[in-house]
């Protein structure tokens, strides 16, 4: 009877278990790390990008998002979508050709691979002749034009990647049909280009590397015209009247040709170097686009002069009388331009460029053409991250107070809407208003609408106005000036300077109650801030706090602290300084804590920790934590121990080295210590005491306040609590004065308790349970009516959370009660904890709080409170990744972030209620595609089109193919099973 209760009371809770946790990868924030291909579709208005990692990503209006990834680990070197069709192609650097769909499955579209294709020669032919160099999808929507390396143009169907051999395009015979005097018939070299032409789909023309192009009859398969250029081929656009043709080179010119009216040979129009006669770098890409009332658009990438200008990224955009060289930060990758009108053939409206860092969007109709504001594919590396922090449930009061100080800082974009439309977003609303706050190694610290789908900006802060640093920042920089030739204008905010790396953001916290925010440095800066309405004009004074308390045999050997303007700064709207502390020595700010409900702040270093009263601008405490062993802790981040040194360094350059080496070196300042100890393939191990001896065993882990039992069971009092990196928790008790003489009388601090862990291990997260094992709530949250107060009738107690352990501790005695270990069988370390609540998917009225944890393993738990048991362990970030696992961090609902690259947060979530990711439809185009070529022989064509058919929904494919459901029933059912392909 004992072993049927226990039984049912195990199935009673795993119940519970699957109606709270679950784990979900849910969505990619920020700019995809390291693309190198672009296309967009006006039909469905999607936009698709490529990586070097084999992703394909697409993303239409706001909210609407689709991602692949490719079983081969290849770049993505061509993207296409094929006209009037949810279907596009890929091609892979190891020459794969892969065919993708949106298929629409219980109302929301999905990105599917359905096909997969490599170009075979005849046997013993060289890899060139079927390398592929340049594809074309063909208007009539089933043929796919592939140039290669050797010079042929094969052609393929699709969907089924069948090749029509009888209608390949060899070299031989397009050389055959080249006038007998052309350069003695020399190679042409690869496909460059393929383009069809826009009133003739019969007629395609082909771009070869030496220069020459050839218009080629598919019907006839014979060419019917040939342009004569002789400079290496760099692009081809053929006007959309089909009576011109532009080719851009490799010297740095482009032509016009006519190709329209009688003879084979197309005559030069015009050729023209825009930027002079000194040698010049290539045009690599040209678009020639009309408008109905003036002269056409021309976009022309590259071009710079070569010895002055050869370093610059540009695109040049040329409309009449106005020429402007966008002058972007990082490489051009490719751009395309949208254009007004229901059908897309009307005036440009957008120019939208992918560079290697960030997507720029340019709005042509708007004088000055101005930068239209991303909603997605935001940079969020435009200055490298160095910490984050996350705010759930803001007040409506304080969220519209940022976003009004955001919008007085992006007066300069333009007001159009996004230009881009596709889908339909079908995700619910935002239960709540969430925030994610990313500091910077620049000093500034930008604040994200993190409640949907979209990492959307809200607001910029910049903590550098308050320092004297090495450099000012030059706004103007590359700023068109008038008579200035080329005509630079500097687009795009992805900034690889820093101009003194001691601004860099290492730890933040928000009150969203009270508006209060306090940010912390590199150089040991503590900066208090206040939300206003207004811009002041005030002086910010520094209290320094020295953590050394006089002790002898310590000599900081770092960087020197910043020093503060000491006459009166101008700050905008929004978040603006008040107080200052400063710690002597200027370390890293290690771990920081507000309570805003007492005006107080805490912060550590790798010395000690202090206590700060914001509301007098005084120091209430400061303590030492060094060991007479931490002589590393005294040597700054430029001269640190061996295995964080480069990296170090690497952060500490004046100009950031390009996204390769970021890479490796991308983890924030504030985790040096912790990556020191970090191994990267953890072994197995029991739990080991460690030595005294260990460097930085003083270096602060952790700050908690707490209103608990310190002295006895009878009268709780508000306590600061500190963990270290030696397994030592600090406890003090707090007295503060009469709200009514809070503002005269001092706040003091006595000590109260001190324990240390026997194993050493370093303390990485303290919380204390009420009565009901309850976490505390946070400051004002009961005051706003928003949580319960906390239960003073029972015991509280105590959870220790070292790397290695939990251990609850009854309170006031401080006595262990129990503990969970980790470490004892697969040598896990806990990197990052949090406190969440857990909602029930089948009840609004039931939760569980638990901890959410991460591993040095990449492992992510979920812990019961108050009883400290294992509910849940899921694998997230691979253990290699030690950057991802250092820059997690959890949200109050089971939800967290980490970085993926330099530019990219992966939002999960541990809960099953709470769950963010993109849900979109995606439709077929109602224009079904025109069929203008002769169709291929039957041979199982038709049997591929239904295997197509059947990935998508019934009614979907019904109104595509105009046919009734029982007719698309029998089809299907008439295809046999084992009919070969």
């Amino acid at each position: 009877m004992k072993r049927f209760r226990r039984h049912g009371q195990e199935s009673h809770r795993d119940r519970i278990k699957q109606e709270l946790y679950g784990f979900n990868k849910t969505v990619e924030h920020g700019f995809p790390h390291q693309p190198s291909a672009l296309v967009f579709s006006p039909s469905l208005q999607l936009l698709a990008i490529g990586t070097r990692s084999g992703a394909i990503k697409l993303y239409g209006a706001p909210g609407v998002e689709f991602m692949g990834l490719h079983d081969e680990n290849a770049a993505v070197t061509q993207v296409h979508f094929l006209p009037q069709q949810v279907d596009l192609v890929t091609l892979l650097d190891d020459n794969s050709l892969h065919m993708w769909t949106l298929r629409a499955h219980q109302g929301v579209s999905e990105l599917l691979e359905i096909g997969r294709f490599t170009l075979t020669g005849p046997p013993g032919a060289s890899p060139s002749v079927t390398r592929v160099t340049a594809v074309l999808t063909h208007s009539s929507g089933d043929l796919l034009f592939l140039g290669t390396e050797g010079g042929h143009v094969f052609v393929v169907e699709v969907p089924g990647f069948r090749e029509l051999e009888e209608r390949n395009i060899s070299l031989e015979n397009v050389t055959n049909s080249l006038p007998e005097d052309y350069g003695g018939r020399r190679s042409l070299e690869h496909v460059e280009s393929l383009q069809e032409n826009p009133v003739n789909p019969r007629q395609v023309l082909i771009g070869y590397g030496r220069g020459i192009m050839v218009i080629w009859d598919l019907e006839r398969q014979s060419a019917v015209k040939h342009i004569p250029a002789t400079q290496q081929l760099e692009s081809v656009w053929w006007t959309e009247d089909g009576g011109h043709v532009l080719s851009s080179h490799s010297d740095g010119s482009y032509c016009r040709w006519m190709v329209a009216g009688e003879g084979t040979q197309s005559e030069q129009e015009k050729s023209e170097v825009p930027y002079g006669h000194f040698p010049c770098k290539a045009i690599s890409k040209i678009i020639q686009l009309p408008t109905e009332q003036g002269p056409p658009f021309l976009f022309l990438s590259g071009g710079m002069p070569r010895a002055s200008y050869g370093d610059r990224h540009c695109i040049s955009v040329i409309h009449s009388k106005t020429h402007v060289a966008l002058d972007f930060t990082s490489r051009i990758i490719d751009f395309f331009v949208i254009r007004d009108g229901p059908d897309h053939t009307g005036d440009p409206s957008a120019l939208v460029v992918l560079v290697e860092e960030e997507l720029v969007v340019i709005d042509l109709q708007t004088e000055g053409w101005p930068v239209i504001q991303t909603p997605y594919l935001v940079p969020l590396h435009c200055s490298a991250i160095t910490c984050s922090h996350h705010v759930s449930a803001i007040p409506l009061k304080l969220w519209e107070k940022v976003l009004s100080a955001g919008a007085l800082q992006n007066t300069h974009y333009s007001k159009k809407p996004w230009p881009i439309t596709g889908g339909q977003n079908l995700s619910p609303d935002a239960p709540q208003r969430d925030l994610l706050l990313t500091g910077h190694e620049d000093g500034t610290v930008r604040f994200w609408d993190a409640s949907g789908v979209c990492l959307y900006p809200m607001y910029k802060l910049s903590t550098a106005g308050v320092f004297l640093t090495d450099a000012e920042p030059n706004d103007n920089m590359n700023q068109c000036t008038e008579g200035e030739w080329p005509p630079f204008r500097k687009v795009g905010c992805f900034d690889p300077y820093s101009d003194d790396p001691r601004l860099g953001v290492q730890k933040i916290h928000l009150c969203k109650y009270s508006g209060y925010l306090t940010v912390a440095g590199t150089a040991g800066q503590i900066l208090v801030l206040e939300l206003n309405d207004e811009a002041a004009e005030q002086t910010v004074e520094a209290t320094v706090a020295d953590l050394l308390q006089g002790q002898e045999g310590f000599r900081w050997k770092g960087h020197t602290r910043l020093e503060v303007k000491e006459e009166p700064v101008r700050f905008p709207p929004g978040f603006q300084p008040f107080a200052l502390v400063q710690c002597q020595p200027p370390a890293v700010v290690t771990a920081l804590t507000l309570h805003s409900e007492w005006k107080l702040v805490t912060f550590g270093t790798s010395h000690g920790f202090g206590l700060y009263d914001y509301q007098q601008k005084s120091n209430v405490l400061v303590r030492c934590t060094l060991n007479p062993s931490d002589q590393l802790a005294m040597e700054g981040p430029l001269s640190r121990v061996k295995s964080i040194k480069k990296s170090l360094r690497q952060s500490f350059r004046r100009i950031r080295r390009s996204r390769v080496s970021l890479r490796k070196h991308h983890a924030p300042l504030s985790l040096c210590a912790e990556l020191a100890e970090m191994e990267l393939a953890p072994v197995q191990r029991k739990i080991e005491a460690r030595s005294s001896d260990d460097s930085f065993t003083g270096l602060v882990r952790t700050l908690y306040f707490a209103d608990t039992f310190l002295s006895d069971s009878s009268h709780h009092t508000p306590s600061l609590w500190a963990g270290t990196n030696g397994g030592s928790v600090f406890a003090y008790q707090l007295r503060l004065p009469p709200v009514e003489r809070r503002a005269e009388d001092p706040v003091s601090a006595h000590p109260a308790k001190e324990i240390q862990l026997m194993h050493r291990a370093p303390i990485v997260g303290i919380v204390v349970l009420d009565g009901h094992g309850s976490p505390l709530p946070e400051p004002l949250e009961v005051a706003h009516d928003l949580a319960r107060s906390a239960d003073m009738q029972g015991c509280h107690q105590l959870l220790v959370i070292s790397e290695e352990q939990f251990k609850v501790f009854t309170l006031p005695k401080v006595s262990a009660k129990m503990k969970l270990k980790l470490t004892a069988i697969d040598g896990s370390r806990v990197r990052r904890v949090g406190v969440a609540w857990f909602g029930s998917s089948r009840s609004e009225d039931y939760g569980e709080s638990g901890l959410t944890v991460l591993t040095n393993q990449g492992d992510l738990h979920v812990v019961s409170l108050p009883g400290v048991k294992l509910q849940v362990q899921y694998p997230c970030i691979r253990r290699e990744d030690v950057s991802g696992i250092a820059s997690c961090v959890f949200t109050k609902h089971g939800q967290g972030f980490y970085l993926i690259s330099p530019s990219e947060f992966e939002r999960f979530s541990l809960s099953a209620r709470c769950v963010v990711e993109p849900r979109s439809l995606v439709e077929v185009p109602s224009q079904t595609p025109s069929t203008t070529l002769p169709r291929a022989q039957p041979d199982g064509s038709a049997r591929r089109v239904m295997e197509h058919a059947l990935l998508n929904d019934e009614s979907e494919m019904c109104s595509l193919w105009g046919i009734e459901p029982a007719t698309l029933m029998f089809a299907t059912a008439m295809i046999s099973p084992a009919e070969p392909h």
